[in-house]
């Protein structure tokens, strides 16, 4: 069923293999390690965490441990040109055409080991302790978040199921451009970016490049309503002078997917973005948490609001308690993960 394609073991920065070399290019990000299509970089919120200088709001949200979460993509390659995006668009732009995908299995083999990889510089640091640097090279969570559009890996469903087969959970995030995908996917908690409450706002903000994306989100609405296990979230970031309007009208779309929280999250003014926006359409956490509480009138049964200001971000829930229930700190995933950490040491005996 799939190709699975070897490389001779992890690829430094922005490098690419060798017998690629004539081949599509897929990962162009002198930022990112890689192993053929597999892309990951470490997250700040990691490094933060390893240092002991705090935790991404994905912990407080929901109770991801940062220094043990690997930030990754499966395909770089990206179907929108979102103003707001960080990234450069250039990477975005190559053809799927002769890339040579790697098996899920081989997917989170790279992903592992290129966390491993870029967190080595860490060992030994005065200011990590040993401990937690044990923890950080035995990852438990993996965000599908890093760049591109993961739904254009051909198998993502299968990817997920490789991730929890090996104990880690998954936060999949997506422009939900390819709802019959998103069916198919059922990853611990499934993000969907709803960057604009109408059509024509959709347009100057996330520039699609395929035809029926608007319509294609909105069938992902439909998606999301009937997921029964996964945990959904809808996501937008919000940028000052474009699409930080109309709070009755983004109530509207984020009912028809009934989603268990929605996040509002302040565009930032770094990357490459910076050279489509200026710093003025960067609100600030007030505004966010303002315009939250706005839509949140609209959205009566999601009436918990959460924020966090280092990220800028706020979250509307139904319930005060909001943690993946498997990532209390009492509960047997942490068991489980030792568990499988002293088998791993033996093994390596």
């Amino acid at each position: 069923m799939f190709q699975r394609r070897t490389t001779a073991g992890v690829l430094g920065v922005g490098a690419v293999a060798d017998d690629m070399s004539d081949g599509p290019k897929q990962v162009d990000d002198p930022d990112y390690h890689s192993v053929n299509h597999t892309a990951a970089q470490t997250c700040g919120w990691t490094k933060n965490a390893l240092n002991g200088e705090g935790t991404c709001y994905k912990h407080a949200f929901y109770g991801i441990r940062s220094h043990r979460c690997i930030q990754m993509t499966p395909v770089v390659k990206c179907n929108e040109r979102c103003v707001f995006c960080w990234r450069d668009h250039a990477g975005h732009a190559y053809e799927l055409e002769g890339v040579e995908w790697d098996d899920p299995e081989a997917v989170v083999d790279a992903s592992i080991e290129l966390q491993r990889e870029l967190l080595s510089g860490y060992k030994g640091n005065d200011n990590v302790p040993t401990e937690r640097f044990e923890e950080a090279v035995e990852p438990r969570h993996v965000a599908i978040s890093l760049d591109g559009e993961p739904t254009l890996y051909p198998y993502l469903p299968e990817l997920i199921e490789a991730f929890h087969d090996r104990g880690l959970t998954t936060f999949l995030v997506s422009n939900g451009t390819r709802p019959e995908v998103l069916a198919e996917c059922d990853p611990t908690q499934l993000y969907v970016s709803v960057d604009a409450a109408d059509r024509w706002t959709f347009d100057q903000t996330v520039k699609a490049v395929e035809d029926g994306a608007w319509e294609k989100l909105i069938d992902t609405m439909d998606v999301l309503a009937e997921k029964e296990e996964t945990r959904t979230v809808l996501r937008t970031t919000l940028v000052d002078g474009h699409n930080m309007r109309d709070p009755d009208w983004y109530a509207a779309f984020y009912r028809r997917a009934d989603p268990d929280f929605v996040e509002l999250k302040a565009y930032m003014h770094v990357g490459h973005s910076r050279g489509r926006l200026d710093r003025s359409n960067m609100p600030e956490h007030e505004a966010v948490v303002d315009f939250t509480r706005e839509i949140g009138e609209h959205l009566p049964e999601h009436d918990v609001l959460k924020d966090r200001p280092p990220s800028r971000v706020a979250l509307l829930a139904r319930e005060e308690e909001t943690w993946v229930p498997k990532l209390q700190a009492d509960s047997a995933f942490w068991d489980e993960a030792a568990d499988d950490e002293e088998r791993a040491d033996v093994a390596g005996d």
